[in-house]
């Protein structure tokens, strides 16, 4: 489980509140308005803001005062942080060692993710020689390849055209599936949460909800997905 226990963010004047649990296993949507909190909450459960009040636990373990790099967690953002002077393998290898000075092993684990997410034989392309789709495959491959057991996604596909998107969340849905990885993914496409998650929080007024299974939750929405639903 993910619990977020009595967590308050403070921003300035905006307030925002989680005192909840999310389940181990499959992907969890986490939806809400624009403005609503949704990238500072995963800010919080990467490490990268500190809230003013809680604790967060990843299966048991106290993790709000580690640093990001020591949280058993990758992060996958919008603009997939790729390097563009670096290649498509060495991008990945970033996830690993960063002087991807890797070992015999390491390279062959490298190969085997780029695979996996349908690069293969792309290992010395740059970025700039990428599709959209594919940068997306190489940031994917870059945090399967850390092996962490939780994977929080910040609308990584939203920049893809309606096929491609559709690609990666199949890709990622399999993915999690095979690699039996716990998914937490932002999105603001009520289509995306319906074709892929598992569970489906909701963020409004400054309160995160608890998860509810996802199927149920849209065919009787909740008072304030119906609002955001419009």
């Amino acid at each position: 489980m993910l619990d977020l226990d009595a967590i308050r963010i403070t921003l300035g004047t905006f307030t925002l509140r989680a005192d909840t649990s999310l389940p181990t296993g499959g992907i969890t949507a986490l939806m809400g308005a624009s403005g609503s909190g949704k990238s500072t909450i995963l800010s919080a459960i990467a490490g990268f803001l500190t809230p003013a009040q809680g604790r967060i636990r990843i299966d048991e373990q106290d993790v709000t005062d580690l640093a990001p790099g020591a949280r058993p967690l990758s992060v996958l953002f919008q603009d997939n942080n790729l390097f563009p002077h670096l290649s498509v393998a060495e991008n990945v290898g970033l996830g690993l060692r960063p002087d991807l000075r890797l070992d015999a092993t390491q390279r062959q684990a490298r190969s085997d993710v780029l695979a996996r997410v349908g690069l293969d034989g792309m290992d010395t392309r740059l970025p700039r020689d990428l599709s959209g789709g594919q940068q997306s495959r190489a940031a994917l491959a870059r945090a399967l390849l850390r092996r962490r057991p939780w994977l929080l996604l910040d609308e990584p596909f939203s920049a893809l055209g309606p096929a491609l998107r559709r690609d990666m969340l199949t890709l990622l849905r399999d993915t999690a599936r095979a690699e039996g990885l716990s998914v937490l993914m932002v999105t603001h496409d009520p289509d995306d949460a319906q074709a892929v998650a598992d569970h489906t929080c909701v963020l409004a007024d400054g309160v995160l909800a608890d998860p509810v299974p996802t199927g149920p939750l849209f065919a009787n929405p909740t008072p304030a997905l119906r609002a955001y639903l419009g």
